[in-house]
């Protein structure tokens, strides 16, 4: 039987202080569903000075509810409307609400209470909510909550104006088994047990949105440490102290780095108090920037030791990344919605200038192009392209806006605009800016007032160009030739979508030339840039428009440089150019100008002399789309033999762990060949070993997936064996839940798709996105 659980801070709702939902939905002053920019304008132009007071009580079982009270305060200019306040917690709310210390029945309608005028009064108000909480926004597990309000789902939890531009000092007490840590924005005022049962009070945070509202509580263990005379708390449930130890100093490190360089950048110091962050399993984010209390994704953290270059770097740019947000998103928050690509777009920016250094030797030219041109491609290429900046009525869409256009495309144009500004002086108007709107609301229209004076060129037409049309420039080379000598070399843009729109930017064109390359610079601001003069006689053997991973659009290469391109890439004697020159053969295949099997022969080619390890990952990361998506399975018959005598022989001549764990993850996941299935069962069994490839636990999972998916006639062992390994419960669940995507009967792994058609058994969305992987896998 379920033990009862003594609420020591609020009060126990009863029927009677169920507020009846008075007041049909269609009503012609009633507020629609979700939060629309009518009603966020409304409200920003009559709420000020706003404060909350939340108590929860969070009972040890999931099933039991969260009871709660919020005590909101604020200034109110002359309420002539009704006041609304979010609250959607799903199905009737159940509450009860004061105004101004009396008890009124507001009315409750389409997700918001509604507070008629005569209840409130001019200037400073107090509204009083004790409420039930809703859990779509918490979280929760057996022995973990956490919140994540963003972008509007503060409202799905509790009472609250659930829009960017209201920002308030929130104060948040929570009561909670003893058993269990807590964390939010402020610090840790004060710890008070009383039998099985924790309150702990946290102290008020500056100006906050609701979405950047954070608390988490749970089984977790805290690590503490003290860099640069600023304490710091990592929060996390690993059991594995070997892997603990082996990540802990980088972590905190990386943070302290992070912040020493944004208060340097930005001439602003860290605005929050104390800083936290917390590691979670399966968080669906790789971060989400809270003030004071970071949340990442644990297993993006903590790295095993076979972590390749690759994956250190992303960690260092997912920690700056957060890190750049208490400045860019926390500091100043974007008005609306519509701009959330400012804080996403600066936050990215700033991690490779914070991260970059920490790694010198990675070519960092090569990994921005790497990390950011191709996702971004992927969406511009498509009938769904979408601009940067795009329009938003209601915030219930505000989670269509993201993705690889604000994330991955974004920096490329933030990086051009540095450029035609000057670093300095692209600096300075960040500084400005930062500093006008400090614990405010700003637009991206604001920052471009700022850099204006500054700026030499058009801005708000280069800002229209690039921030407010979606897709991205064709740009065609013209190479003429009389007599095997070239008389012309031009450049042109046109609209894919032939609407005569054109994109100004600057390129830095390669051209290849007796086996020396040859860079141009092209202001592209035109239909057309001549280049000719600037050939000095060389005689091209390829042009590649987008050199030194300069630019943006679709580059199509011209039929001289496709051929050249594709039987002498490994000859070129600089992996960003080779880099380069394999996204414009790639964009060949996708265009259908190069047949897949003539690029897979290409890409052959090309790794079996590759030695950068930048260049591997990224051709490793196509080849194995290009073997499962583009190529027949005759054609894949025929092939797999070679490619895995190639992979592994690459495997074995690796010098570096990373290098060899590219080359291992690429074998695995492409082995098609019995030879190889058993090898890499024996890898599993831990009969054989990769030398000098220590196979941890994350490599022993894949290895179980890989060796079912290909309905091995013993994979039922193998996925039983390998949860038996895993000692984590966090990733023990995970691995329990995906499996069953890997079923070896076809009914069974029908019943698992159709299970998720309950919202619950999709409350982890990371296990439910990596088990279609596996349902769908080829």
């Amino acid at each position: 039987m379920l033990r009862s659980i003594r609420l020591l801070l609020l009060p126990i709702l009863t029927a009677a202080g169920v507020a009846a939902p008075a007041g049909a939905a269609d009503s012609p002053s009633a507020p629609a569903p979700g939060v629309s920019l009518e009603l966020a304008s409304l409200r920003a132009a009559q709420v000020s000075e706003l404060s909350y007071d939340l108590k929860l009580a969070i009972p040890e079982h999931r099933t039991q509810h969260i009871s709660g009270v919020n005590t909101i305060r604020f200034r109110l200019a002359k309420p002539l409307r009704p006041l609304v306040i979010d609250f959607d917690p799903g199905g009737t709310p159940r509450l009860t609400v004061s105004a101004n210390g009396k008890k009124i029945i507001p009315r409750l309608v389409n997700g918001h209470i509604v507070i008629a005028p005569e209840a409130l009064r001019h200037g400073t108000n107090t509204v009083r909510v004790a409420f039930t909480a809703g859990d779509a926004a918490l979280n929760r597990s057996d022995d973990l909550l956490y919140t994540l309000f963003v972008p509007a789902r503060a409202r799905q939890t509790l009472p609250c104006f659930d829009q960017p531009d209201l920002k308030g000092r929130w104060t948040v007490t929570l009561e909670h088994p003893a058993a269990w840590r807590s964390v939010a924005n402020g610090a840790e005022l004060d710890r008070r047990e009383l039998g099985s049962r924790a309150t702990v009070h946290f102290a008020q945070t500056p100006p906050l949105p609701t979405y950047l509202l954070s608390f988490a509580a749970g089984k977790f263990m805290v690590e503490t440490d003290r860099r640069d005379g600023r304490t710091m708390r990592m929060f996390h449930r690993e059991t594995d102290a070997a892997r603990l130890a082996r990540n802990r100093d980088a972590l905190f490190a990386l943070h302290a780095q992070s912040l020493a360089f944004m208060e340097r950048y930005t001439g602003i110091a860290y605005q929050f108090g104390k800083f936290d962050f917390v590691l979670i399993p399966a968080f669906p984010f790789g971060g989400m920037e809270h003030a004071g209390d970071i949340h990442y994704r644990a297993e993006s953290l903590l790295l095993d030791e076979s972590a390749t270059q690759r994956q250190l770097l992303s960690r260092a740019r997912v920690i700056a990344h957060e890190t750049a947000h208490m400045w860019f998103g926390d500091l100043v928050t974007m008005k609306w919605f519509n701009d959330v690509w400012t804080k996403e777009v600066f936050a990215n920016f700033m991690a490779s200038k914070i991260a970059d250094p920490l790694f010198p030797d990675l070519n960092h030219r090569l990994q921005f192009f790497l990390d950011h041109h191709g996702d971004a491609y992927d969406v511009d290429r498509s009938a769904g392209a979408n601009p940067i900046r795009q329009p938003l009525e209601n915030l219930n869409d505000a989670g269509s806006l993201y993705g690889p256009i604000i994330y991955e495309k974004s920096p490329v144009v933030m990086r051009q605009l540095e450029a035609l500004l000057g670093e300095e002086v692209f600096r300075d108007g960040l500084r400005e800016y930062l500093r006008r709107h400090s614990f405010g609301n700003a637009t991206w229209d604001m920052l471009i007032d700022a850099l204006v004076p500054r700026a030499a060129l058009d801005l708000k037409r280069w800002s229209h160009a690039w921030i407010d049309e979606p897709g991205r420039p064709v740009i065609d080379t013209d190479l003429e030739f009389v007599e095997q000598r070239p008389v012309r070399l031009t450049l042109r843009q046109s609209d894919p979508q032939e609407r005569n729109r054109l994109w100004p930017q600057q390129l830095r064109v390669t051209v290849g030339c007796d086996g020396q390359r040859q860079p141009i610079v092209a202001e592209l601001i035109g239909p057309e840039v001549d280049l000719t003069a600037a050939l000095a006689g060389c005689v091209p053997q390829y042009v590649l428009a987008g050199g030194e991973g300069w630019g943006y659009g679709d580059f199509r290469l011209n039929q001289r440089s496709r051929e050249f391109l594709l039987a002498n890439l490994a000859r070129i004697d600089d992996p960003l150019t080779r880099a380069v020159a394999w996204s414009g053969l790639w964009e060949a295949m996708l265009a259908g100008n190069l047949a897949p099997d003539q690029l897979f022969r290409s890409a052959l080619l090309e790794l079996s002399q590759e030695s950068d390890e930048q260049v591997v990952t990224g051709v490793l990361g196509d080849l194995r789309a290009l073997w499962w998506l583009f190529l027949s399975p005759t054609q894949r018959q025929e092939n797999g033999p070679a490619l895995e005598e190639l992979l592994r022989s690459r495997l074995a001549a690796a010098g570096t762990p990373s290098l060899k764990a590219a080359w291992f993850r690429a074998l695995r996941s492409v082995a098609t060949t019995p030879a190889t299935a058993t090898w890499l069962q024996r890898l599993w069994a831990r009969e054989e070993s990769v030398p000098g490839l220590p196979l941890q636990e994350a490599d022993e999972t894949a290895l179980a997936y890989e060796l079912a998916v290909r309905g091995l006639d013993d994979a039922p062992a193998i996925l039983a064996g390998q949860m038996a390994r895993i000692t984590d419960p966090d990733r023990q669940a995970r691995f329990a839940f995906v499996r069953g995507a890997l079923a070896p009967d076809a009914a069974a792994r029908t019943a698992w798709f159709e299970r998720l058609s309950d919202p619950a058994n999709r409350r982890h969305e990371v296990w439910v996105t990596e088990g279609l992987r596996w349902l769908h896998h080829p």
